[in-house]
């Protein structure tokens, strides 16, 4: 009978994604193959390969966000990308957004027992009104598996500043979902891109500049 490794080996490659915050990835990657595990975050299947295809695939944004930003991560589920971006790049301020309770709770756990001060976890979704409000603003969003493009741009350009970058990761199809949407309301420029050593394939879109228009109004 097989049993899942509640303690996955930390990589070589970890010291230098995660450097000083190596030693909580791996409590982090505890937590998912533990307590995630059991109380539905991830399916024991993904254990083995939690650093690889999540904590690892997840911090290659890193590269992709600029010092000192104010980050939102939409649909954050078990705190990916959220949490693993925030371990390697601890100059970010990180904001966990998810709406469903049980899924918010492990995720307040994990900021704590993390020690995550500059993370919070807020319960929503991207699209509602006083959610905009709250996290409008925001210098980068980040999505994971979230939604189609066309519609994850809906949600998630309204809570960018202008110029701010929406990171929507995705797989090997990244190229052909973006030709496929075409224009996306809103924004300046989207473009597929990799990141991080494995690579990680991102479309990045750039929330266009409103301008006045001739009537004084606004456009996009």
């Amino acid at each position: 009978m097989s049993t899942v490794d509640t303690d996955p080996a930390v990589p070589a490659e970890a010291g230098s994604v995660f450097g000083p915050a190596v030693d909580a990835a791996a409590e982090y990657a505890r937590l998912l193959a533990t307590e995630g595990t059991v109380r539905g975050m991830i399916g024991p299947r993904e254990v083995p390969r939690l650093w690889e295809r999540h904590l690892l695939n997840s911090a290659a944004i890193a590269s992709l966000v600029p010092v000192g930003a104010r980050v939102v991560d939409v649909g954050s589920g078990a705190g990916l990308p959220g949490i693993p971006l925030a371990l390697a790049r601890p100059d970010l301020t990180v904001t966990l957004l998810e709406p469903l309770a049980r899924r918010v709770a492990f995720l307040t756990e994990c900021v704590r027992r993390l020690g995550l001060e500059r993370v919070t976890v807020v319960r929503g979704r991207a699209e509602e009104g006083p959610i905009r409000r709250q996290l409008g603003g925001a210098d980068v969003v980040t999505a994971r598996a979230v939604a189609p493009l066309d519609k994850l741009a809906g949600w998630c350009l309204p809570l960018l500043r202008p110029g701010g970058l929406l990171l929507a990761m995705k797989g090997s199809t990244a190229a052909a979902e973006l030709a496929a949407t075409g224009p996306l309301p809103g924004a300046a420029d989207a473009l597929v891109t990799q990141a991080g050593d494995p690579p990680a394939t991102v479309i990045v879109v750039t929330r266009g500049t409103v301008r006045a228009t001739a009537r004084g109004g606004r456009a996009r």
